[in-house]
């Protein structure tokens, strides 16, 4: 264990503060594979350790603040009225678009060739 607590430290002294670079690569160069599986291990677990407790430290800053709606997503979100179509296809009327989002193929299509938008527009 020491050994993966000295190659942490010269990898945070050598990287983080400026010092010879080369210093962090050569204590991870003369570990064993095991010994950087290990330490990886280690890093993984108290990652994941320190993000979730950041995240209840956040939650709990949300919760002083009155905040629910960022921390609970199960929340069922209000029901959207439903967008009509305000645009068709004149060469396949089956095909529409409200006017919202990303152009369809056939309006970018007809777009191109000159034609205006109120051209497809639904009475």
């Amino acid at each position: 264990m020491g050994t993966f607590v000295l190659a942490y430290s010269i990898m945070l002294r050598g990287g983080r503060y400026g010092r010879d670079a080369s210093t962090n690569g050569d204590a991870f160069e003369s570990m064993s594979l095991d010994e950087l599986w290990e330490l990886h291990e280690q890093l993984t677990s108290t990652l994941a350790r320190r993000i979730a407790q950041q995240k209840a430290k956040l939650e709990q800053q949300l919760r002083r603040l009155e905040i629910d709606d960022a921390i609970s997503p199960d929340k069922p979100r209000r029901p959207y009225p439903k967008v009509f179509a305000k645009y068709q296809n004149p060469k396949n009327p089956t095909q529409k678009w409200s006017g919202r989002g990303k152009q369809p193929d056939w309006v970018r299509a007809q777009l191109k060739a000159g034609k205006k938008l109120d051209h497809f527009r639904i009475a």
